[in-house]
């Protein structure tokens, strides 16, 4: 699929003056809201991106600081099946 946006020309001049390839930036921000939405995996958000590596993608996130949510209760759950598992 392929997605136009109008941007007023002195803006777009500004934004890929700082930022380089728009089309690269834009794409970028939408894997990155997907991913902390959930909507997209680390390894979907790569593929969307062309990364080569696991590595690179993790990288790319970090550096985003792009985070899926996990809260009290996921660190609970998580516990628990460590425990579950370590007890047998």
């Amino acid at each position: 699929m392929e997605i136009a946006i109008q941007l007023p020309d002195d803006f777009a001049v500004r934004l890929q003056t700082q930022w380089g390839d728009l089309s690269q930036r834009t794409l970028e921000a939408i894997a990155i809201e997907a991913y902390c939405e959930e909507m997209l995996t680390a390894a979907e958000v790569g593929k969307l991106l062309g990364h080569t590596s696991r590595w690179q993608t993790e990288q790319f996130l970090y550096d985003k600081q792009a985070y899926v949510h996990y809260d009290e209760d996921d660190l609970a759950h998580d516990i628990a099946a460590i425990e579950r598992l370590t007890s047998q």
